[in-house]
């Protein structure tokens, strides 16, 4: 009696799904495109763009006998550091990590190279996976560059000091860098949810622009609403509401609380949105 069982499918000889795509093939692609260079340009520049406005409007002073972290700027490299971080935060930072998410798999599918990749055979989760790791590695990358920029060209112009505080005293060289790490580290978890948004969208669209732009603008919203103080404590469960929570790293006494709420919702979102795009992309009609 024959065999109902079907043959399973011939696999090539010397095929390794986990082989496909490596991140540093990955890597490599990403680190040659215009949009990278054109990112990383930006965020070397924008020190020297701050220093020269200091430089032409004089010393930052202070409003009504208040200083705050902007008006310490020119006090070292390390609150120069601190001030670049600080006005570009809320922002500038938003644009290279919604770029990087946003742009990856929808630019495959605008190439149309998405169904190549997926027919070398690259599994699915695979491209997904390596262009996950390789964004959030550019994007760690863009938010360290800033910073130690920023720092060596404070540290040229203003000399190497202890940190001044806005709430007054000073923290030393070796600690303030400490608190610039753990500054940076925070605002590359408070950006995971622009990851996740642009990343799942990056999953649903053929057009990189769509994904970037979408994220970005769903990133401005959430700001939006998090200065309508008629919603009260719904606003605790807006990521933009702890955005700045990291400026409690630069107080005398460093506190976490604020910091852990942040990082905790912003990981809750981006671990769905990412699920959602792992998840819609399996299932997903490539034909582009």
């Amino acid at each position: 009696m024959s065999s109902m069982v079907a043959d399973p499918p011939e696999v090539a000889s010397g095929y390794r799904a986990g082989r496909t795509l490596p991140l540093r093939v990955e890597l490599i692609r990403q680190l040659k495109r215009r949009r990278t260079l054109v990112m990383g340009a930006i965020m070397f520049a924008l020190p020297f763009v701050l220093l020269i406005a200091f430089q032409v409007g004089g010393e930052p002073g202070q409003d009504n006998g208040r200083v705050t972290l902007m008006d310490s700027a020119t006090a070292s490299g390390a609150n120069f550091a601190a001030v670049n971080l600080f006005a570009s935060a809320g922002f500038l930072l938003v644009i290279p990590v919604a770029l990087f998410f946003g742009d990856t798999v929808a630019a495959e599918a605008s190439w149309s190279s998405l169904r190549y990749l997926l027919a070398a055979p690259v599994p699915r989760a695979r491209l997904l996976w390596s262009k996950l790791v390789v964004g959030l590695g550019l994007s760690l990358a863009a938010l360290v560059l800033l910073p130690v920029v920023a720092l060596a060209v404070g540290t040229a112009a203003y000399g190497w000091a202890p940190l001044q505080l806005p709430t007054g005293g000073t923290l030393s060289s070796g600690t303030a860098a400490q608190r610039l790490v753990i500054v940076v580290a925070y605002v590359l978890v408070s950006q995971l949810v622009t990851a996740g948004l642009a990343f799942w969208l990056s999953t649903r669209t053929d057009a990189p622009l769509g994904a970037v732009g979408g994220a970005v603008f769903l990133t401005i919203i959430g700001s939006v609403l998090d200065e309508v103080t008629a919603l009260g404590d719904w606003r605790d469960f807006l990521p933009a509401h702890w955005q700045y929570a990291w400026l409690d790293a630069v107080q005398p006494q460093l506190q976490w609380t604020d910091m852990i709420q942040g990082t905790a919702l912003s990981v809750t979102y981006a671990l769905v949105l990412f699920a959602l795009a792992f998840r819609g992309f399996a299932r997903k009609d490539v034909v582009s």
